[in-house]
């Protein structure tokens, strides 16, 4: 297959994707009972612009190999990379149903096995290694895909993480992106609070990274950003996105306990009425 036959998966704006992935997300996770549901709500507006823009995917050839690899560091928010695939046309929106169930490919955490899943990561802080060492493959066979790699703010909590960002600036690998999901709070309460990573600019410009501050959440700038990537010659490119853990849903934005806890089906259907073009009535697949 010809290189110009690999093309970002579109089959909606990325705004209308955005909701999309939101949606299903939400139906996943109440359905399964399961948690980190504010966390994928966060990541939703950035899991719509690399799939409907940025990333150089083909649906139908999930490991085509000049794709573009993409890795969920933040495994937990597995919802919206699931719910992503669905909606682009890498695996049948159907699976969806069968999260978090016995047997299913849909694990609690992302898992390999999925088409268009790259890595299967839960411990958090391995997503970036990996990716490393993906970038550095392709730099050295001389191939032109990217890597990008999608890590919480928590989770720079990890040394291994800090190994990495030190490793692709002394290899120069301008063909990694690291995006960290800036949501401020983690597990039971604030980043700040629980180990203080400001001030992660300098910091990251000071480990030998092009680094620039995006709204995670303006489809805009987010496009820019990752279009244009990377952002220096000879240097790997970090975009801090600042976003809102849970973006989306009134009483779950900014709120840590959505970390863990799952809607009642009586909140999903307040939270699917103010989703726009998510009806609370519509049936999953619709």
């Amino acid at each position: 297959m010809k290189e110009a036959h690999l093309i970002a998966a579109q089959p909606y704006g990325t705004e209308s994707l955005a909701q999309r992935i939101r949606c299903q997300a939400l139906r996943m996770v109440t359905r399964a009972k399961a948690s980190h549901i504010g966390s994928a709500l966060s990541i939703a507006d950035i899991m719509a612009v690399l799939y409907g823009r940025a990333l150089r995917v083909h649906p139908a050839v999930p490991r085509h190999p000049d794709r573009d690899r993409f890795i969920l560091s933040k495994g937990h928010a597995c919802v919206a990379v699931y719910a992503t695939l669905a909606e682009t046309g890498f695996i049948d929106p159907a699976l969806l149903d069968s999260y978090g169930t016995d047997g299913s490919m849909l694990m609690a955490h992302i898992s390999h096995k999925v088409p268009g899943a790259e890595f299967s990561t839960g411990a958090l802080g391995h997503g970036l290694p990996f990716g490393t060492g993906k970038a550095l493959a392709a730099k050295r066979q001389g191939k032109a895909w990217r890597t990008v790699v999608l890590t919480s703010d928590g989770e720079w909590g990890e040394g291994s993480n800090w190994e990495a960002a030190l490793f692709a600036a002394h290899h120069g690998l301008d063909n990694l992106i690291c995006i960290i999901d800036y949501n401020k709070l983690q597990s039971l309460r604030t980043v700040d609070e629980t180990l203080r990573l400001e001030p992660m600019h300098s910091k990251f410009e000071a480990f030998g990274w092009a680094v620039r501050e995006v709204d995670g959440h303006d489809h805009g700038e987010l496009t820019e950003a990752l279009e244009n990537a990377p952002l220096a010659t000879g240097k790997p490119t970090m975009l801090i996105a600042h976003t809102i853990k849970g973006k989306g849903v009134s009483f779950m934005e900014n709120k840590v306990e959505w970390h863990y806890r799952n809607p009642t089906p009586e909140l999903l259907e307040v939270a699917l009425a103010e989703i726009q073009g998510c009806g609370a009535g519509e049936h999953n697949h619709a």
